[in-house]
């Protein structure tokens, strides 16, 4: 991935009319844009919501003064077209909110196409701003500081955010187990009880 810097040096080149410079400054940095979108939305529209991103960046960057990241500045960007995406969304009447697999938030293999498709459907219980702030640092590899950026928010709140998205995905992914499995604790308590009703009959 191109440093900040590098990228930074992109936009300053695009701001200044250079279309090559604007091109691989998309290039570079349209796949975490994309992730962070389809982690706060779908599939369906993760990439409209992506050239909406962009076309919005590049009206902007007239204002852009490269004083924090560039990275935070494009993602606070993406960030409030998905809060107007979800605006609209609750405007108008809802369709099925149920998770597919073709809504899975990352490119995954057979094997864990599945653990994708689990993780991306609990991520989307969490609390809104847990969630923003758990892609951002743990999915797209941000820091605390430029997650903050993102956010608009203290550092420590970003901390905090993360390790309760942490703790509710923890508790969360493991509600979902197999309700079959003999291990799970409401399993074996219901077995026990089961052997204790049949002895209490004999």
């Amino acid at each position: 991935m191109m440093d900040d810097a590098a990228l930074t040096d992109l936009a300053l080149r695009a701001r200044a009319g250079d279309r090559d410079a604007a091109t691989l400054f998309v290039q570079r940095t349209q796949q975490q844009v994309w992730r962070m979108l389809i982690n706060l939305s779908d599939r369906g529209v993760a990439e409209d919501l992506t050239q909406e991103t962009y076309a919005r960046a590049f009206r902007s960057l007239p204002g852009f003064r490269a004083e924090s990241s560039v990275r935070a500045w494009l993602l606070s960007i993406a960030r409030r077209v998905a809060a107007d995406h979800v605006r609209a969304l609750r405007a108008r009447p809802r369709i099925d909110p149920d998770i597919t697999l073709d809504s899975a938030p990352v490119t995954a293999t057979s094997g864990d196409l599945s653990e994708a498709v689990a993780l991306h459907a609990v991520l989307g219980t969490l609390d809104p701003d847990r969630r923003l702030a758990f892609v951002l640092t743990q999915l797209l590899g941000l820091s605390y500081q430029e997650a903050a950026e993102v956010c608009d928010c203290p550092v420590g709140t970003i901390r905090s955010r993360v390790a309760r998205a942490r703790d509710d995905l923890i508790a969360r992914l493991a509600d979902r187990g197999n309700p079959a499995d003999p291990e799970r604790p409401a399993n074996r308590r219901r077995d026990r009880d089961q052997r204790g009703s049949a002895s209490g009959h004999q």
